[in-house]
Formats: structure tokens, sequence, C-alpha cells
């Protein structure tokens, strides 16, 4: 059974930093792409970053120079650093895996609040 475990969102106030992780299990086969997407309340959910294998980063305009993603393929886990945050970075973040044989799993979301 697959499972995308995410941890680490909370309340923050604006300036502070949060540092998010997805862990991915049950998962058969190599993952390429690790990304985070979020979601605000009446918004579509949007890329915020991703990452291939290889370490090759991405991110959506709005959290350049703040957020930074990374992985550890030997855990299977992908992690967002997210610095000087912002009320408008106030959403569900959600942890997203595509495989290599391109099997696409989310996980449940985390809660990101950002208010002083």
């Amino acid at each position: 059974q697959v499972q995308l475990v995410e941890s680490g969102g909370g309340l923050v106030q604006p300036g502070g930093s949060l540092r998010l992780s997805c862990a991915a299990s049950g998962i058969i086969g190599s993952i390429g792409s690790m990304s985070w997407h979020r979601q605000a309340p009446g918004k579509e959910r949007e890329l915020v970053a991703s990452i291939t294998s290889a370490g090759a980063s991405n991110y959506a305009d709005s959290v350049k120079a703040r957020f930074t993603i990374s992985r550890d393929n030997a855990e299977n886990t992908v992690y967002l650093q997210m610095n000087s945050l912002k009320p408008e970075d106030t959403a569900v973040y959600y942890c997203r895996v595509i495989t290599i044989a391109a099997f696409l799993y989310w996980g449940q979301g985390t809660q990101v609040i950002v208010s002083s």
C-alpha cells in the first residue's frame, strides 16, 4: 500500500520559517519527480516546487528565493524549507510523487497558516 506521509505544517508568524517533510513508502519501482503543491481556500491547487531524481529543481515565481526543495533518494523523502513566510503562503500543502513508470501519488496534505 502506497503512503505519502506529510509533516511539519502549523501556525507561524509572518517572516517565520517552517520545514515540511513527505515520506513515501510502499512504492514499487523508482521515483522520478517529487513536488510540493498548495491550495488556498477558494483557489486552485498550484505547483510550489519540484525536484527530479537528479536534483534539478523548479519553483513558482511567488516562492523563489524563499523556499528550497530537497530530497533524500535513499529514504524516498522530499522536503520543503520555507523561509520569510507571508500570509499569502497560507494553504494546505500537498506532496506528489511520480514514478518512473508514470504512476502518480498524492499526500493527504498539511495545513500551513501564516498569521500574526
